[in-house]
């Protein structure tokens, strides 16, 4: 079978390598198309990555068996009303992938179509790296992975690890926003290949977690914390609902950072040393463990 996944752009979507290797290992063929209009009007099975779906593209391949996967809610601004136009005007699927359960009731689609919950999971390269005894001795106190727009409301406290006399290493591309406002003493690699980003990160002793406490981040899963979990990291974070739910779950225990502009340099002192974190055993979420658990598989492949 050959299966035709949708991305609609050019954003980093580290499940489309998953799922092409999970199902290659099955016999089965992936193409991934940056836009719709290269998928073939004879393809058989066509996985969009929500995103919206043009109607246009959802007839022209009417003969194909369509799911559309959900990742994530819709981003600001206007989330809320983007959400509720992909409720009201996206095509009728087959088959419907949310990320967790707060996203599927958030774009409030209803049970009339199958659909499933398929978390973020974990390249097994992550793994690798912490089971190994070559590395050298962490040169940065703190780590940061992921989009660095995201850290233009965290530069304040950017500044407080600057003043705690805290090293900080930035793994990815600083927009130069956010580089004209960073303290001295961080460190920025650039962007670094996916399969490298596993000892980029034991390059520190600690992983930091800053989201936006703003829906619909606050809701869904930071796959930074799941990579800083799976390479051995303890984790200090900034605190919000999904961080003490994925704590609770996995019996986890992370440095959780209080909202006051006063406690943060203090937070990043001594207690930054001596807290007793707990790093959660994350190995039931390497990809193929995650992928294996879908029931879609049972309709798309028999």
């Amino acid at each position: 079978m050959l299966i035709h996944f949708v991305r609609n752009g050019s954003a980093y979507l580290p499940e489309l390598d998953a799922y092409a290797a999970f199902l290659q290992d099955r016999g089965h063929q992936v193409q991934v198309h940056d836009d719709s209009t290269s998928v073939p009007t004879s393809a058989s099975v066509v996985w969009w990555m929500c995103g919206r779906v043009p109607y246009t593209e959802a007839h022209r391949l009417r003969q194909a068996f369509h799911v559309h996967e959900y990742a994530s809610a819709s981003v600001p601004p206007h989330a809320w009303l983007k959400d509720q136009i992909k409720h009201w005007t996206q095509p009728r699927p087959d088959y419907r992938i949310y990320q967790n359960g707060w996203v599927r009731e958030r774009l409030g689609f209803g049970n009339s179509v199958p659909s499933a919950l398929r978390d973020m999971g974990v390249a097994q390269h992550f793994f690798d790296v912490a089971q190994r005894r070559d590395l050298p001795a962490p040169e940065f106190d703190l780590v940061y992975l992921g989009e660095m727009n995201r850290l233009l409301p965290f530069v304040p406290m950017l500044h407080s690890i600057h003043a705690a006399g805290r090293r900080l290493l930035l793994i990815g591309d600083v927009p130069e926003a956010l580089q004209a406002q960073l303290p001295a003493s961080v460190t920025c690699t650039g962007r670094v290949p996916h399969t490298h980003v596993p000892e980029q990160l034991r390059r520190a002793r600690f992983g930091l977690n800053l989201v936006s406490n703003v829906v619909p981040y606050n809701q869904q899963t930071s796959t930074k914390l799941l990579e800083y979990c799976a390479v051995g990291l303890p984790v200090v974070s900034n605190d919000y609902a999904w961080v003490r739910y994925f704590a609770a779950q996995h019996q986890g225990n992370f440095l959780l950072l209080r909202a006051e502009l006063s406690s943060w340099e203090t937070n990043f002192g001594e207690a930054l040393d001596v807290f007793p974190y707990v790093v959660p055993d994350v190995q039931a979420l390497a990809w193929p463990q995650v992928l294996a658990k879908l029931p879609l598989w049972q309709h798309l492949l028999g």
